[in-house]
């Protein structure tokens, strides 16, 4: 056995398969494991494929074994800085006929940068980085590097309540990032300290990073994923971004990642073609390539591909205490024809436009995910109306906890761009989405996708002078955290960003030492605060008796009011003028008699309004709109106020 060791890691040796009854003894899979991996329902698939440092029991370097699924290669070799990259020097074994291979080097550790070479059936060789690297180069460098974790968290408290936290039942107040623009130039280990603390001060309860998967073209935001399990090196090791969530987890900050399993580049050194054959995608361009991004499709139908994207996603949620995973674009995994003219896709088994096969794969994703790790969140950008999207799997839905709110997003600003004076023919659209409002488990996003591409900065979407735009923006947000469903909103908005987003540069920080700009800063961290510590507009979001419409029908005075009801029948009002008047002595319909007083105003000097506020309101009895009690108050112009019985 060692001499057939030493033969097969010697230098420049010729390829061969091992003899009859060949045991690796530093092997990282057993028949069970190879099993599971063809049955695609290996839950820990990183823990056998790709790179494993190997120590004796004293902690001592033994070296390292690398194991590949390539089914259709003709020979595979592993290549790295330490063989001088030669594919001659320590080939593969292929582990019968499951299309798995491995070898051990000894004496090789953390740190060594490593190939796979790959010889294609029609005996054309191509590098390829390892599907399972848990480490990569600075792109544009490409290479694979071996990585042994030495992180010891410290966050086992947030751990077990997050085991017992029910989301849909909590504030979730969401600041999405994008951390190579967010402040330019730093690490894992210095956004701990001073992302978590903006954070912190905002107020908001979660972060979510735009994908910190390993992807070669930075323009791409991360939506281009050439490696599933690493964390772009860009900004530190894996252990620093462990330590950047450790560090948010410590002041009670959650974090969730953007994921990205519908689609990958067709780098030839990636996931492309990786045995030579179509492995991860198909071979017909009609099902296996995505015509808006000149990307390529995973077959989620067949078990070892559809194994290895539920496997990253147990990955980030596992190895780095991920507490939820936002998966991008399910609209283009859900449909056959997405995007697509009539001819250029093929209808599933039934004849219908239905990705069977992604559907499956989803429905596995978040079953997996939540059995696994119960409290995190799985959360869907989907942008169409596909039922049941956060419905059970055991009833048939895709699983998923949340679905982003496209049509709230879309009709809110569409609603605001209109000039005041033209709103009141456009009310619908700002009172709409309470017709559907329970339909999903929603959540709210104002997200990168709206500040980029031409559509401009959040603030500049809105018609009237510099301050109506501040003002509006302020309003906005207002009625966005009263509204039912949870609330995310990209970098940048929280202080009114004039510029449209560009991922090449900074935010402009500088912006809030201007009033108009720390004013909508402030307003934002104290809606928040607000926000966390009145039940009534979290806890029951995803049902329809926790809000009550008001005021739904003034569209002539672009106003309207609503009631958010707690589990213990407190009421919150909140009360919105989008009208740039003041609305003197407005009568306001009351759930409850009391004195109400306000707990928010968007339009307090201190944010940057004109200072129309009200008093302690007292209720009197008189009806109105169907309601015993009312109250005469101030609305102030373009803003939100928030009343609460004192």
């Amino acid at each position: 056995m060692r001499d057939f060791l030493t033969r097969i890691i010697g230098k420049r040796q010729k390829f061969q398969s091992p003899p009859a009854g060949y045991l690796n003894p530093h092997s990282t899979l057993g028949e069970l494991d190879m099993y599971l991996i063809t049955e695609g329902r290996h839950e820990k698939l990183w823990e056998v494929l790709g790179a494993h440092v190997k120590r004796d029991a004293h902690g001592e370097l033994i070296g390292t074994a690398f194991a590949v699924w390539a089914p259709n290669a003709r020979n595979v070799s592993l290549i790295s800085d330490l063989n001088f990259w030669d594919k001659k020097t320590n080939p593969m074994i292929p582990l019968g006929s499951n299309g798995l291979w491995e070898v051990f080097i000894p004496d090789l550790g953390p740190g060594t940068k490593y190939k796979f070479a790959i010889q294609g059936r029609d005996g054309r060789w191509v590098d390829h980085a390892d599907p399972l690297a848990r480490q990569t180069e600075v792109p544009p460098h490409t290479a694979s590097i071996v990585n042994e974790s030495a992180y010891r968290w410290n966050d086992d408290d947030w751990m077990t309540e997050r085991a017992m936290y029910q989301p849909w039942k909590s504030p979730v107040a969401v600041y999405e990032v994008h951390l190579g623009s967010w402040k330019p130039g730093l690490s894992y280990r210095e956004l701990a300290t001073e992302l978590g603390d903006y954070v912190l001060a905002q107020g908001f309860t979660h972060v979510e990073f735009l994908p910190v998967t390993e992807h070669p073209y930075s323009p791409s935001w991360g939506y281009q994923v050439t490696s599933y399990f690493a964390p772009t090196s860009r900004f530190g090791t894996p252990d620093d971004f462990r330590y950047l969530v450790d560090e948010l987890h410590k002041k009670g900050i959650g974090v969730l990642l953007d994921w990205v399993p519908a689609h990958f580049p067709k780098d030839e050194w990636a996931l492309a073609r990786f045995d030579g054959t179509a492995l991860y995608e198909h071979e017909d361009p009609r099902l296996g390539e995505h015509p808006d991004w000149g990307t390529l499709i995973f077959n989620f139908g067949r078990n070892e591909v559809r194994n290895f994207l539920v496997t990253s996603a147990l990955y980030w949620l596992e190895e780095f205490h991920i507490d939820g995973l936002r998966v991008d674009a399910v609209a283009s995994m859900l449909y056959l024809d997405y995007s697509r003219k009539e001819g250029e896709w093929l209808p599933n088994e039934l004849g219908g436009r239905e990705n069977l096969a992604a559907v499956r794969f989803l429905q596995e994703a978040t079953a997996t995910a939540y059995k696994r790790y119960p409290g995190i969140m799985m959360i869907a950008e989907e942008s169409t109306a596909w039922g049941g999207v956060t419905k059970p799997t055991t009833e048939n839905g895709l699983g998923f906890g949340f679905k982003w709110n496209m049509g709230w997003m879309h009709d809110t600003l569409q609603y605001l761009h209109h000039e005041p004076v033209h709103r009141v023919y456009h009310h619908n659209e700002i009172t709409f989405s309470i017709l559907y409002a329970w339909s999903e488990n929603f959540l709210l996003p104002l997200s990168h996708d709206e500040v980029v591409h031409g559509k401009g900065a959040l603030v500049n979407k809105f018609p009237g002078d510099r301050w109506q735009k501040l003002a509006t923006l302020r309003a906005l947000y207002g009625f966005m955290w009263a509204h039912p469903g949870k609330k995310l909103l990209f970098m940048g908005c929280e202080f009114a960003q004039n510029d449209e987003w560009r991922e090449s540069q900074s935010l402009d920080w500088h912006l809030t030492q201007y009033g108009e700009h720390s004013g909508v800063q402030h307003v934002i961290a104290e809606i928040n605060q607000q926000y966390k510590v009145s039940p009534s507009l979290w806890q029951k979001d995803v049902f329809a008796d926790g809000f009550q419409w008001l005021v739904g029908d003034d569209g002539a005075g672009n106003t309207l009011a609503f009631v958010r009801w707690s589990d213990d029948g407190e009421p919150f009002i909140s009360i919105t003028n989008f009208s740039p008047v003041p609305h003197e002595n407005y009568r306001l319909p009351l759930p409850k008699p009391g004195i109400w007083k306000e707990v928010l105003n968007t339009d307090e000097f201190k944010y940057g309004g004109s200072g129309v506020v009200n008093h302690a309101l007292a209720s009197a009895p008189e009806e109105h709109k169907g309601f015993a009690q009312s109250v005469v108050m101030r609305v102030p112009p373009l803003a939100t106020v928030w009343l609460k019985l004192s």
